[in-house]
């Protein structure tokens, strides 16, 4: 492929060698350059790849896109300076490909919370109304219904890019795509074509990379702000940050809310631990899922399904078919009436969400619609640990939510990566007031947590795992061992009987 025609629509300041290349190839990574590559040279948050221009060139790169020209040039190579190389990468790995997301109807899902399942759920919905879909999300890439492992909630612009040409080749006709806030900072998604965007919320998270709330608010917005006048953009009222989404879009503007008025408006009429009956704009409907937060996720799939032009009469039939995403508010039931659940919760605010949803269900007296088990009685124990190498301010809140919420939390690790655990529980336990320590234990090893809190509980009583959800494993100073939360819990509980 010519050069010039992977360089369309990027802003050069300064070319230096041959403009008429051939290129059979592009790569950010030094690592995975051949004969006939152009190669980027983008700052990471680690490492600089200018620093690796050379070893770039003797591994055979032919072109250089880079914001800094190098003092010595080596011959028969080109240099392309740019202002902003990352941003470059984007737009030139969509060229390369073919300009994919131009041939889908690309829709991003970006928030704190609720990202996986909207992605999830839109992309089970048109599948099983006969379309063909393609799904990037945290837990898992699909392409029709082939699976491909997923590393990052966004992949980078190369990976992301060959995956949306996979996908037009396998006749996708849809994508639902996570996109994370660190993906529109580090410019991964520059270049795509998005038919539509949707906000869920914003609240504490990524404040290690972010530094400050509105840095996190303004890359989400960003990618509002960049949507073409052809889109939709879908936002949740309900946010306070929701109606500042929509400020600068050329898109079309979309709201959906359960406390506001809004195109798109829901009312929990009933709610269980199997499901809740929903009033979706005047229109009843029982779903599977379960909570306030899951009633607002039902809301955006469902305004941007109209918006994609799903049937209507055949929609609200559809959504009550839908089940929840893996590792969200995933229930594990056993023969000793004991509930387990399993929930992705790793913010302040999704662990609350889940307390919350927990607790307002209890009230009702049932465990579900069609059963006569009291809940009135049943104590919540929690387990909750906080990531390492993450955001440290939020460990003391995750650990102050627990208590407040719970009847007994037990405090334990998740993946604590290169980070002391111990160190982290201790930082999580600076949030728990005196008068509420003897609600709490501290148990390191998270199996041994999830088997003392199977231990604890009685009949009828309810055991929340909250931080890992979908995660098979466990990351421990670099080594990521198998541990499944839904795994271990399972084999506690059939103990237990």
């Amino acid at each position: 492929m010519k050069i010039k025609e992977i360089l369309v629509n990027c802003n050069l300041l300064e070319i230096e060698g041959e403009k008429d290349l051939d290129i059979l190839d592009i790569s950010f990574d030094s690592r995975k350059v051949n004969e006939g590559t152009l190669f980027f040279a983008v700052k990471g948050t680690q490492v600089d790849g200018h620093d690796y221009i050379d070893k770039a060139i003797e591994k055979g790169a032919s072109a250089i896109v880079c914001e800094k020209m190098p003092k010595t040039k080596a011959e028969n190579v080109t240099y392309f300076q740019v202002d902003n190389s990352a941003h470059v990468l984007g737009v030139a790995a969509s060229n390369f490909f073919g300009n994919p997301s131009e041939k889908l109807r690309l829709v991003g899902v970006t928030g704190t919370n609720g990202k996986t399942t909207i992605a999830t759920l839109l992309y089970r919905l048109f599948t099983d109304a006969g379309y063909s879909c393609g799904l990037l999300s945290t837990i898992e890439n699909i392409i029709n219904r082939e699976v491909i492992p997923s590393t990052h909630t966004t992949p980078d612009p190369i990976e992301l890019n060959t995956l949306l040409q996979k996908m037009v080749e396998q006749g996708c006709e849809f994508a639902f795509m996570e996109v994370s806030s660190h993906s529109v900072a580090q410019e991964r998604i520059a270049g795509l074509h998005f038919a539509g965007g949707i906000f869920t919320n914003l609240t504490h998270d990524h404040l290690d990379y972010h530094k400050t709330m509105a840095n996190y608010r303004n890359a989400k917005k960003k990618f509002f702000d960049g949507l073409p006048q052809s889109a939709f953009a879908l936002t949740n009222l309900d946010d306070k940050n929701g109606a500042f989404m929509l400020q600068n879009t050329r898109a079309k503007k979309l709201t959906y809310a359960l406390k506001h008025d809004a195109d798109f408006k829901g009312i929990i009429l009933e709610s269980h631990f199997d499901g809740m009956l929903l009033k979706v704009n005047g229109t009843e409907v029982f779903t599977q899922l379960v909570g306030g937060f899951n009633a607002s996720n039902l809301l955006a799939i469902y305004g941007a399904a109209l918006a994609l032009g799903f049937n209507k009469d055949e929609l609200l039939v559809e959504i009550s078919k839908l089940r929840g995403a893996n590792g969200r508010f995933d229930m594990v039931h056993s023969k000793s009436g004991i509930v387990g659940i399993v929930d992705y919760a790793h913010t302040p605010d999704a662990l609350e969400n889940v307390l919350e949803t927990i607790n307002e269900v209890k009230k009702t007296g049932t465990f579900s619609s069609n059963s006569k088990l009291s809940t009135l009685n049943s104590q919540l124990i929690t387990v909750v640990g906080c990531g390492g190498n993450r955001d440290t301010t939020k460990r003391p809140e995750m650990a102050a939510v627990a208590v407040k919420l719970s009847d007994k939390v037990i405090l334990t690790s998740d993946n604590p990566r290169y980070e002391d655990p111990d160190e982290i529980i201790r930082q999580m336990k600076a949030g728990i007031a005196d008068e509420d320590k003897h609600k709490v234990l501290s148990i390191t090893n998270r199996g041994e947590a999830i088997r003392t809190a199977v231990a604890l509980a009685k009949s009828g009583d309810i055991i929340l795992l909250a931080g890992k959800g979908h995660e098979n494993y466990q990351e421990i100073n670099g080594i990521k061992n198998h541990f499944d939360d839904k795994e271990v819990l399972s084999e506690a509980l059939e103990e237990a009987r």
